[in-house]
Order: structure tokens, then sequence, then C-alpha cells
């Protein structure tokens, strides 16, 4: 691949990170509702990672996964991932067994399903009706997992790169949280 590829490829990617995180911004919280197809055994089975995580310190990387507004089965969970030193966000969710699946267009930028989850044939109810992810190219400017980084004494922030450049460290949370029509707005652990 050419230097002038190479330089116009990661314009592309970098361009479609900025327009996420802008949509996301851009976007209006709206009121949590219950997902209709979700079974009891799926709702029961989903612990709150934020109780999960306010479960003790963490010396390395503390990784929560929320799946917020779908509560998916196994989508949920809180793990602290010792590291010594920065590490990528993507080798910290090897560690905490968290397999995440990028799009077809951007297979390692983006978060379109973190362990199956959502599922191909689920249906996301949203503002506008009932969607369906793909994973094609971008996720749904409504519905989508976000990836968030929280310094050891700080506020959650939107990450800045993808999985594989993102660096977290000793003391810093890792959070990916699946947000709705705006809602969860951030991670709450």
């Amino acid at each position: 691949m050419t230097f002038p590829k190479i330089r116009t490829a990661a314009a592309s990617t970098l361009a479609a990170a900025g327009l996420l995180i802008t949509l996301a911004a851009c976007s209006t919280p709206a009121s949590t509702q219950s997902n209709p197809t979700a079974t009891s055994s799926e709702a029961a089975s989903s612990t709150s990672a934020s109780a999960a995580a306010d479960s003790g310190p963490c010396d390395g990387v503390k990784v929560i996964v929320d799946s917020g507004a779908i509560k998916q089965a196994a989508a949920t969970k809180s793990v602290c991932v010792p590291v010594s030193e920065a590490t990528t966000a993507a080798k910290v969710l090897e560690q905490a067994d968290v397999k995440t699946e990028g799009t077809k267009q951007y297979p390692a930028e983006l978060v379109c399903r973190v362990n199956g989850v959502p599922a191909a044939d689920f249906d996301i109810t949203h503002k506008g009706g009932t969607y369906r992810e793909e994973c094609a190219t971008m996720p749904a400017a409504f519905a989508y997992w976000a990836i968030w980084v929280k310094p050891a004494s700080g506020d959650w922030a939107y990450a800045q790169e993808g999985l594989a450049t993102q660096q977290v460290k000793p003391g810093e949370s890792l959070g990916l949280l699946y947000t709705v029509d705006g809602a969860p707005a951030a991670p709450t652990a």
C-alpha cells in the first residue's frame, strides 16, 4: 500500500471516529425504556456493572462492560486487569476475556458487538422504532457501543482513539457502554 493510500485511509478512519463522537455528543438523552423483547431470565442474569465495579479497588485497569438500555445477557461485567504500564485497550479487553467485533468497513477501529451483543437477530427498540445491527459500516448514531476512559481521579470521557491504539494505565478504568437514544449518557461506575 502506498503512503498516500495509507494517509487517506487513516484520515477516513479518523473522520469516521470523529463523526461518531460528534453524533453521540449531540444526541438528546431519552427516558430509559424497558426492552419488550428481553426475557425475565436475561434481565435477571444481567448484573449491574456499576455495583460490581464498586466492589473494591483495582491496582491495574478496571474494565466495565455495560449493555445499558438493551440489557442482553453476557454483556455486563466488571473486572480488574493486572497491568503495570500503559497498555492498549484491545489488549486489556483481551485479558479481561471481553470479545469485541468491529464492522466490516472498520474492523479494528469501531466496536459493533461486545461478547456477541447486540446479537444480529436482536431488535433494538429506539425512538424511531426497532433496529437490528448488521455491523456493516458505522453503527447507528442512535444505538452504539461507546468506548470510555476514566483517570484514577476524574470523570469518564469518550476515548479519543480506537481500541487498537487507545492506551490505558494502571489506576484508570476502561468502559464499554451501549447507548440507545442517548441513554445512558455516560458510565455510572
